[in-house]
């Protein structure tokens, strides 16, 4: 009996020796590949400058480790190529330009990310006694979280602009149905906004600013289409340019838009009232359920304590 529990504590013993040698040469694989690299001086100038100074200012953690993410950005700035470059730098601007990161800093909080989620599947491991099966999931966890988040916060966005575009797009039409132009009407939508940092007022304030800086109207719409790519975005955008194409007047399309958006929306309110309605069937199932329980269930327990 001693022998054999001692030939499985030294298979459990080899096990971990094994895991945590892989492990130690991942990791220093890992490094050598960081310090080898080629190095690429990132630009945070302009809208990612200022998300990230912002971000700084109203997360703790993220002004926590910013600098380490900074610093290892700059190291593992020669390892993506320029197609995968664009890749990550194309998730950052759907997610509105998130944390103001770079690239290479994307990527940098990914390691960053696997080896927190590795350090905390090893503590919890050796808590719990569960060898190395909660490295993993750390380590997995840690990885994915950082395109999960970026992936929420990307949609969260698009659904904010196509929630918020018809009560734009009412605004416009009001304003150049008065008389002012378009540059003009978007500078209403950026003035009477009461939140500077809603994902639709930063795009129109983009807008706003290429016009400034003697950009056409067309550029600066189709890259708002690019930035945001939804249905309701690019159809707003597509009629803004096809008028401007063939001259019609603007504040008409901008009023047969608004009229359109607002004939959506309620549409849209429709449907979802409707799936409401589905989606609670399951709830109140099981609300009916417990309540007949509470009922039954007692005097099922007096019937059978009477016989």
């Amino acid at each position: 009996m001693d022998l054999k529990l001692t030939g499985v504590s030294l298979t459990v013993l080899l096990y971990r020796f094994g895991a945590a040698g892989a492990m130690f040469l991942a990791i220093t694989l890992a490094a050598y590949t960081v310090v080898g690299a080629p190095t690429r001086v990132a630009s945070r100038l302009g809208l990612r400058g200022l998300k990230r100074q912002r971000a700084l200012q109203s997360n703790e953690l993220w002004a926590a480790i910013e600098p380490l993410v900074r610093w290892l950005g700059v190291r593992v700035s020669g390892i993506p190529n320029d197609q995968q470059r664009a890749a990550l730098d194309r998730q950052i601007s759907l997610a509105g330009d998130f944390l103001g990161l770079t690239a290479e800093e994307y990527l940098a909080l990914f390691i960053v990310s696997s080896i927190g989620g590795a350090a905390a599947g090893t503590l919890v491991g050796w808590i719990l006694d569960m060898g190395t099966l909660l490295i993993i999931v750390g380590f997995t966890l840690g990885a994915a979280a950082p395109y999960m988040i970026v992936s929420g916060e990307a949609q969260e966005r698009l659904k904010n602009i196509s929630r918020g575009l018809p009560y734009v797009i009412d605004l416009m039409a009001l304003a150049m149905g008065a008389g002012l132009d378009f540059p003009g009407a978007v500078r209403q939508v950026v003035d009477k906004s009461s939140n500077p940092e809603d994902p639709i007022v930063e795009e129109f304030t983009l807008i706003l600013q290429t016009l400034n800086l003697g950009r056409t109207r067309k550029d600066a719409l189709i890259a708002f289409a690019d930035r945001a790519p939804a249905a309701s975005v690019s159809e707003f955008v597509n009629a803004l340019v096809q008028a401007e194409e063939r001259g019609n007047p603007v504040a008409e399309v901008l009023s047969i838009q608004a009229a359109t958006s607002r004939t959506r929306r309620s549409v849209r309110a429709e449907e979802l009232a409707a799936k409401a309605g589905v989606k609670m069937t399951g709830p109140l199932m099981l609300i009916f359920l417990a309540v007949l329980a509470l009922i039954v269930g007692p005097a099922m327990i007096n019937i059978t304590d009477g016989l």
